[in-house]
Order: C-alpha cells, then structure tokens, then sequence
C-alpha cells in the first residue's frame, strides 16, 4: 500500500488497515490462532471448510486469470481493513444488490452462547455503494489465497465476478454475495432483530457494534448515504440506551431495598 495507490481517494489515507498490520490477514499463524479459540468455545474441528475446499473455490472463479489484476469490491469490514497488498483504490457501485446484516457469525463479532451478524449482499432492487480494490497481477495468486481463506472460511458467500461502476469507468470485480442456502444465513431479521443482536453479541476482534460503527464512519467519510446503515446505527443506540436505563432502574431498585 503507496500513496499512490490512494490517488482517487486521498481522504482515505490513514483509515485503511495496512496489510501487514491486519488482524485479519488469515495467514497459517493466524488461522492457527483462530482454530485454538474455536476449540476453547467448544466449536466442532470442522467448524470451517477444508483449506481444498476454499482453494478449489478460488481456482473455480480465478481460473485464466493467471496475468490480470484482480480488483475486490469491498463493502463491508474489507473497507477499512481488507488485509490484501493493493495498488489502487476507487470508489464502487454495484446494482442490483443491498448490504444486510445477514450472517450469522460464533467467531470474531460473537460467540456460539451469543452470535453476532456480518454483513452480506442480498439480491434485491437497488444498489450498494462501497470501494473497489485493485490487486496487481503479480500478487493476485498469493493475496487471492489469503482473501478466500478469510472470506470463505465457512462458505456464506457465493464469489463471482461481476461488473462495478467507478468514477473512473466500469470494471469486473470479484464480489462476495450472500449464500442464501447457507445454514447461517439469515434472510428474514426484521431491522428490531437485527439491531436486538448487533446491539448485544460480541466476540474475539470486538463488538458487533464496533463493526457497524466502523462501517457508519467509512460511508460518512466517504460520502455515501446508505438509509439502512443509518436507520440500523439509530436503532442500536436506542436499544443499548434503553439497556442502560434499566440496568440502572434495577440498581436503584436494588439499593432502595437494601437492609
């Protein structure tokens, strides 16, 4: 990651995630980290899809390839930390699709006792706005491999390639869609349930909250409006208020009884 690779979007430069200070760089020792701590929650040993699986995953989408450059739509937590060497960055839109909370994840944002939910692309009327980033063909093989891995480490995403609009002219991208036929997908959350959990999971990175926060902050950063993105931060702060309040009302109860 240069400067230059910031060109089209310069007010991004220090809120991207260096590659080599991501923790979610999934390299052997890193995924190691993440089996010990699936082990610890009690999670089964295939509690994500075998290294062959993913890689035959990644060959199926990549296959003749082998000398382009590879650009990502980002529209999630790759945004601000996609854990990839890129040469270039733009600003991106894809038709056709919406960002949800969709996914259910016991690693990470939550646990198996509480799962918290990551964000997916469900197939709908309209569009989602995020970022594309470019992969020189020279390290497409070794930072696609990485990419996949964390991705698809349970396989609740469809990969393909599909076209993007940038200021800077169209564009195919890969782009990581919701598996709808995945057990942990959830396609029927109201915007209550979807707040109710973001508002309480958490897991080994941080809270479900701090994600969305997270995301709340690139979009504004960027300029983006997403309705829903902000419809859904409002309704998780009512509801972490609303806890507060009775935690508090329930110490005050507590204390007035107190012999």
């Amino acid at each position: 990651m240069t400067p230059k690779a910031f060109t089209h979007l310069p007010e991004l430069a220090g809120r991207v995630t260096a590659a080599d200070a991501s923790g979610l760089r999934l390299t052997d020792e890193v995924l190691a980290a993440w089996d010990a701590q699936a082990r610890q929650q009690g999670l089964p040993s295939d509690w994500r899809l075998p290294d062959a699986e993913i890689e035959r995953s990644r060959q199926a989408v990549l296959a003749g390839r082998e000398d382009e450059d590879l650009w990502v739509f980002a529209y999630g937590s790759l945004m601000w930390n996609p854990g990839i060497h890129f040469a270039e960055l733009r600003r991106a839109r894809i038709d056709g699709f919406v960002r949800r909370f969709a996914l259910a994840t016991t690693i990470g944002r939550g646990t198996p006792e509480c799962p918290g939910l990551v964000l997916t692309l469900q197939s709908r009327a309209g569009a989602c706005q995020g970022l594309a980033f470019r992969i020189h063909r020279a390290l497409v093989e070794s930072e696609s491999r990485l990419l996949w891995r964390r991705e698809m480490i349970r396989g609740g995403y469809c990969p393909a390639l599909l076209p993007l609009h940038t200021p800077q002219g169209r564009i195919q991208a890969l782009v990581l869609t919701a598996n709808t036929a995945h057990p942990q997908y959830r396609h029927d959350l109201s915007l209550q349930d979807t707040a109710a959990i973001i508002a309480s999971a958490c897991g080994s990175i941080g809270t479900n909250r701090a994600y969305l926060d997270q995301l709340a902050e690139q979009l504004d950063v960027l300029g983006i409006v997403d309705d829903h993105v902000r419809e859904l931060s409002a309704t998780v702060q009512q509801k972490q208020d609303q806890a507060v309040h009775i935690t508090g009302a329930r110490n005050t109860m507590r204390d007035a009884c107190a012999p």
